[in-house]
């Protein structure tokens, strides 16, 4: 049984640092890999942004994110707000997801969209969203019903 624990181990990191060559390889996005997408309350903010719009502007994200953190329409967020989420997913959540391909960055527009796990990790997100945070799930949802109204 080591040997099929070490193969898993093995055949779990092989298409996390392959090229979007191996995307057809690679149907199914490893539970571990949806956890670690979902494993931060900011990066389940973006992702709820990803069902909204499936591309953002990294400024735009920050600010949207920002408003939802302080409970404040997006008009209201103070540039300092702003800054400090926009840093953090600069440096720390984009990398992450763009790592475990559930979101493309492009560095030249500050340009975030969808990326091949994206659709799987958004699913899990909408399954398993209240029993993250109840609160998270049902401030996104529903600014984004009142978007939709």
């Amino acid at each position: 049984m080591d040997d099929d624990t070490d193969q898993s181990d093995g055949d779990a990191a092989g298409p996390v640092d392959s090229g979007p060559a191996d995307v057809p390889s690679r149907a199914v996005l490893e539970l571990d890999h949806v956890y670690e997408a979902l494993g931060h309350p900011r990066r389940r903010y973006l992702c709820y942004t990803l069902l909204e719009s499936t591309e953002w502007s990294l400024t735009d994200l920050a600010t949207k994110i920002a408003a939802w953190e302080n409970d404040v329409p997006e008009g209201a967020v103070t540039e300092d707000q702003r800054e400090r989420v926009y840093v953090s997913l600069y440096h720390a959540h984009v990398p992450k997801l763009a790592d475990e391909r559930v979101v493309a960055f492009d560095d030249a527009s500050e340009t975030i969209t969808f990326a091949e796990n994206a659709e799987q990790v958004l699913t899990a997100l909408q399954g398993m969203g209240a029993s993250l945070d109840a609160n998270q799930e049902a401030h996104a949802r529903g600014e984004m019903d009142e978007g939709a109204q």
